[in-house]
């Protein structure tokens, strides 16, 4: 008879529990939806990156040819809004087996899959990739 009555005092205390680690809980799950995507983003922005450069080092390559090639890789995972720099502008003005370099950046805020980033707003994802130019001399 006695047990009877205290489950009865402690039915409420799985509630107040729940409510006490609630919070914790969905920021940490939160936080992990945050941070893979930011894992996800900075793999196709280095993987933009390259790709842009492999065409930046080819002959008759132009500003236009890279970001087109950047913004390819980017539209297959939904980011439409990086920014491609190259250097030198035009990467064809570059001597031959000089470096071009294609910079690539994206605002966390663009492309993060939660309304509000937490941890994350306001960061800038970028890559930058050095490649030798490929021509004759």
């Amino acid at each position: 008879m006695r047990h009877r009555l205290d489950s009865g005092k402690r039915r409420g205390v799985a509630a107040v529990e729940f409510a006490l680690v609630a919070p914790l809980l969905f920021l940490l799950v939160f936080a992990m939806i945050e941070y893979g995507r930011m894992v996800m983003v900075q793999q196709m922005v280095t993987n933009a990156a390259r790709e842009g450069a492999r065409v930046g080092v080819l002959d008759g390559s132009t500003q236009s040819s890279v970001s087109t090639a950047v913004n390819r890789y980017l539209s297959a995972g939904g980011i439409t809004t990086a920014t491609t720099t190259v250097s030198p502008n035009p990467p064809s003005s570059a001597a031959a087996t000089a470096p071009v370099t294609v910079t690539v950046s994206v605002s966390f805020n663009d492309v993060s899959w939660l309304p509000s980033p937490f941890y994350l707003g306001g960061k800038t994802i970028s890559f930058s990739a050095v490649m030798r130019r490929e021509t004759m001399p």
